[in-house]
């Protein structure tokens, strides 16, 4: 195998970065496999930590946290406390919406599916009397091919 000298600079520059290239990938390979391992090491070291710190703060100082801004919002507040009737009326109002629409619903699914069973009858009368017709259409052809070749 010849070796071929480039002529120009540029040339040379370019085929020495190839060989470069040719022995540097390999040692690149290795650090982008060991790299990606001690991502992977990390992860599994950090993600138990992550979730214990996550949970401490959900039990421990959220808590607290907020019994002290309520604390603190009930001794700023100057209005007295509200009444509870109105929303528990809303609410038995909300009730009463739902068992009427479920109501409703209910029997438009009844008629609904009676419906269906009549439109499907009809729709089964229907192919039957076309499937009749196809077949009477069917004879009749036979029969005239049937005279044309006797």
């Amino acid at each position: 195998m010849a070796k071929e000298i480039p002529a120009t600079w540029m040339g040379r520059m370019k085929a020495q970065a190839m060989r470069s290239g040719k022995r540097i990938r390999p040692m690149a390979d290795q650090a982008k496999l060991v790299t990606a391992h001690r991502f992977e090491e990390a992860r599994y070291w950090a993600a138990p930590r992550l979730e214990e710190a996550a949970h401490r703060v959900e039990d421990e100082i959220a808590p607290k946290v907020s019994r002290m801004m309520t604390k603190a919002a009930k001794k700023i507040d100057p209005t007295p406390p509200k009444s509870r009737r109105w929303p528990v009326i809303v609410l038995m109002t909300g009730v009463a919406v739902g068992g009427m629409g479920y109501l409703f619903y209910r029997r438009n699914a009844q008629q609904w599916t009676e419906h269906m069973k009549d439109s499907a009858s009809d729709a089964s009368q229907w192919v039957d009397d076309r499937a009749e017709k196809t077949a009477g259409s069917a004879e009749k052809v036979a029969s005239k091919i049937d005279d044309k070749m006797s």
